[in-house]
């Protein structure tokens, strides 16, 4: 069974996505990361909330549209309230968090279950299911956004000591969720 990371890129100030989950500010830093590279060729299976599936994708109509910048191809779980009536090839739709997760999980193999979305992030940091997080932290500020992650009444997640790595585009931050 996979492991459940929760990756993503954020401005400085810690937005995954701009206001009205804008993902257009993240064209400016999407390019060549090793450490990108190497978790693609680690991922199972993405586990997505709703409104990242059917949100903006700073590939939008291009042959790199979809999760990874295109690069990525497998099985993905859609964590949401509203799923279609229509089937969707390589998509499975699930309403509660623990089918989204172990769908993911057992769909990822021996890889990661990567979390796309800061909804399900959430959900699954204080379900305690995350084993990792990564976050690529890209040189801008955006003032306002979604969040990376937000608690209502707030929340400790303690995170072991990161692999740090750095690029002309972002500073990757890979830590062990502390169990």
């Amino acid at each position: 069974m996979g492991k459940l990371l929760y990756g993503a890129t954020m401005s400085l100030d810690g937005f995954i996505a701009g206001p009205n989950d804008d993902m257009q500010w993240l064209r400016d830093f999407l390019g060549p990361d090793p450490v990108a590279d190497e978790l693609v060729a680690q991922v199972g299976s993405c586990l997505i909330g709703g409104r990242s599936y059917r949100g903006d994708d700073p590939n939008m109509g291009t042959e790199k549209e979809g999760p990874f910048g295109g690069a990525w191809e497998g099985p993905q779980i859609v964590l949401t309230r509203n799923p279609p009536s229509v089937a969707v090839p390589g998509t499975t739709f699930v309403t509660d968090l623990d089918t989204a997760v172990t769908t993911a999980k057992d769909a990822a193999g021996d890889g990661y279950a990567c979390i796309i979305g800061a909804d399900v992030g959430r959900q699954c940091l204080a379900a305690g299911e995350v084993d990792d997080v990564l976050m690529f932290v890209a040189p801008i500020l955006l003032g306002d956004g979604v969040p990376m992650f937000r608690h209502l009444g707030g929340a400790h997640v303690r995170l072991d000591r990161p692999r740090v790595h750095q690029t002309d585009h972002a500073v990757s931050l890979w830590y062990r969720v502390r169990k």
